[in-house]
C-alpha cells in the first residue's frame, strides 16, 4: 500500500489556485487517471460509493467496447435527459458517426491522435465556418462545454458536411500523414464552406449563430434534481 501511495505521490504537480483567502497558492494537482487512482487507493470506508462508481464505470465501458450499440443508447438517454428534442439527437448521432469515420481515416493515414488532430480540427471549423473552435465557443458564450452539444441542427448538418467532405478529398487524394492531410482537409472544408455560403444566399437563413442549449440543460438538471429528493428523503 505504502509503495502505491508514493508511487502516486510521485504523479502530483503543483498549481497555483485561489485559497479562501483570495491569494493565489501552489497547490497539489493531479490529472484525472491519477485522482481515480487515488480514490481507489483510500481505504476508508468513506471512499467505498466513489470505488463503487467506478467499477460501475468501468464495467459499462467494456459492455460498450463489446457492444458499440450500447454506447449509441446511452448517448441517446443521455441527451434526452437534458432536453433534446429526437430530431436533434439523431443529427447529433450521426455526427458522432461521421466524426469517427474520419479519425479512423486519419489514423489510418499516419496523422497523430493529440495535437495533429486537434490543428485539423481547427482548419475544418475555420474552412466550414470561418471560425476556430475557440471563437465559436466565445461566439456561443460557451467555456468547458461541449461545442457541438450547443450547435444548432443546421450547424451540425454543415459539421457533418465538412468532414464528410475532407474523408473523402483525404481519400480522392490518397494524403499521407499530416501535411497531406492538413491540405485533403483545407481542400473538404473550403468545399463545405462554399455550400455553406450558397445556403444563406438562396435560404435568408444564417447557419453559425450564438445559439446554445446552457438554460435547456440547466433548467433539466434542476428537474431531475426535484424528481431524485424525495427518494432521497424516504
Amino acid at each position: 500500500m505504502q509503495s502505491q501511495i508514493d508511487e502516486l505521490s510521485q504523479k502530483l504537480g503543483q498549481l497555483k489556485m485561489q485559497s479562501p483567502d483570495g491569494k493565489m497558492r501552489e497547490t497539489d494537482a493531479a490529472n484525472t487517471e491519477t485522482m481515480f487512482r487515488i480514490i481507489q487507493s483510500i481505504p476508508s470506508p468513506k471512499a467505498e460509493p466513489f470505488k463503487l462508481w467506478l467499477a460501475k464505470v468501468g464495467y459499462e465501458r467494456i459492455q460498450e467496447i463489446e457492444d458499440p450499440e450500447r454506447a449509441a443508447m446511452r448517448a441517446r438517454y443521455y441527451y434526452r435527459e437534458l432536453g433534446y428534442s429526437d430530431e436533434w439527437i439523431e443529427r447529433r448521432m450521426q455526427s458522432i458517426a461521421i466524426r469517427t469515420q474520419l479519425t479512423d481515416e486519419w489514423k489510418n493515414r499516419g496523422v497523430a491522435e493529440g495535437v495533429e488532430y486537434a490543428i485539423l480540427t481547427a482548419e475544418i471549423s475555420k474552412a466550414t465556418f470561418g471560425l476556430s473552435p475557440s471563437e465559436y465557443k466565445d461566439l456561443k458564450g460557451l467555456k468547458n462545454e461541449n461545442l457541438r452539444d450547443h450547435m444548432t441542427g443546421l450547424e451540425l448538418i454543415f459539421t457533418m458536411l465538412g468532414e464528410e467532405s475532407i474523408r473523402l478529398e483525404s481519400i480522392r487524394q490518397d494524403a499521407q500523414g499530416f501535411i497531406p492531410n492538413r491540405d485533403a482537409t483545407i481542400t473538404g472544408g473550403q468545399a463545405a464552406g462554399e455550400a455553406l455560403e450558397v445556403f444563406e444566399k438562396r435560404s435568408g437563413n444564417q447557419v453559425v449563430t450564438s445559439d446554445n442549449f446552457k438554460q435547456q440543460i440547466k433548467e433539466a438538471k434542476k428537474k431531475q434534481k426535484t424528481l431524485r429528493k424525495p427518494d432521497q428523503e424516504d
